[in-house]
């Protein structure tokens, strides 16, 4: 047999056989160490697959013979968490949410807690920062302003059972009708008369034509001077606060169509514990009332 090996004659070494413009491709080899390392990671990993998840099946993927889960190791830290905590939470379950700031540790734990809730499942409709979104009707947190009570009962309450929801029948509700009944120049009067009661731009000969309209049609959900009636979650028209908007158009859209909210109950979805952490966490976020006791201020729980 012939042998066409080709020698390049100032190395030493042999070519490929390739050539570009007469400058010859060597055949250096590989060096040793590199090529050892090379084999030592191939086997690490197929040792690699086989002890550890691997390959994608259709419904999964393999296993591996340790049986090692990143979801596992999560849920064990999470468990581990939990049970350091675990006195915590008992408390926190148990203990009168009127006098909750009372105890130092706890209430830290529980607004600490309540921060993580609310990230997760508040945060998409009232915001990061709870600052609400009043295009879409989403309440701002972090006011003094709160349809249904501002003490950490009542946010728990509402947080626990929802509002408008046809899941919990303890849900709290309301409902405004539409007039759209109304002629064109009584809705014209009755939107003056309204922003007139917060001090807005207002027509002032079309507010008094809308002051009857007004106790005739309104007073009775949201009070003669327009304070609202938390019991009914009716809202205060007399202050600076508006949940979809103060604007002329703003008004008339809802007296003609009136657009209401709904909110989901967490009691299910987040046990005791976390509907407490969240409430006080809501509470604590600059609108939150004084509470003089749990009992007093649930309705219906």
């Amino acid at each position: 047999m012939t042998d066409n090996r080709k020698i390049d004659p100032t190395t030493g070494t042999e070519t490929t056989g390739h050539s570009w413009d007469g400058i010859e491709e060597l055949n250096t080899p590989l060096p040793r160490w590199w090529l050892w390392t090379f084999y030592a990671t191939v086997v690490w990993g197929v040792i690699y697959t086989i002890l550890y998840p691997a390959w994608p099946m259709v419904s999964g993927a393999t296993t591996g013979l340790l049986g090692y889960s990143t979801r596992g190791e999560v849920a064990a830290e999470i468990a581990r968490v939990e049970l350091s905590n675990a006195d915590l939470t008992e408390s926190l379950v148990t203990v009168d949410l009127g006098v909750l700031a009372e105890n130092e540790e706890l209430h830290r734990f529980a607004v600490q807690a309540g921060r993580s809730v609310f990230a997760a499942h508040c945060s998409q409709c009232h915001g990061a920062g709870a600052g609400g979104v009043k295009a879409s009707g989403y309440p701002n947190l972090l006011d003094d302003d709160w349809l249904w009570g501002g003490t950490m009962a009542e946010i728990t309450y509402t947080v626990r059972h929802g509002i408008r929801n046809e899941e919990d029948p303890e849900a709290r509700f309301s409902e405004m009708p539409p007039f759209d009944w109304m002629a064109p120049e009584e809705l014209d009067a009755t939107v003056h008369y309204v922003r007139s009661l917060s001090d807005l731009t207002h027509d002032a000969t079309a507010a008094g034509q809308g002051a009857q309209l007004y106790a005739d049609n309104c007073s009775s959900c949201h009070g003669a001077a327009g304070l609202g009636d938390r019991e009914i979650g009716a809202p205060n028209l007399a202050d600076a606060i508006w949940l979809r908007g103060d604007s002329y158009a703003d008004i008339l859209a809802q007296l003609k169509a009136p657009r209401m909210g709904v909110m989901p109950p967490w009691q299910a979805r987040l046990g005791e514990a976390e509907v407490r952490a969240v409430s006080a966490y809501v509470h604590g976020l600059g609108g939150g009332e004084a509470d003089v006791g749990e009992a007093a201020a649930t309705p219906a729980d």
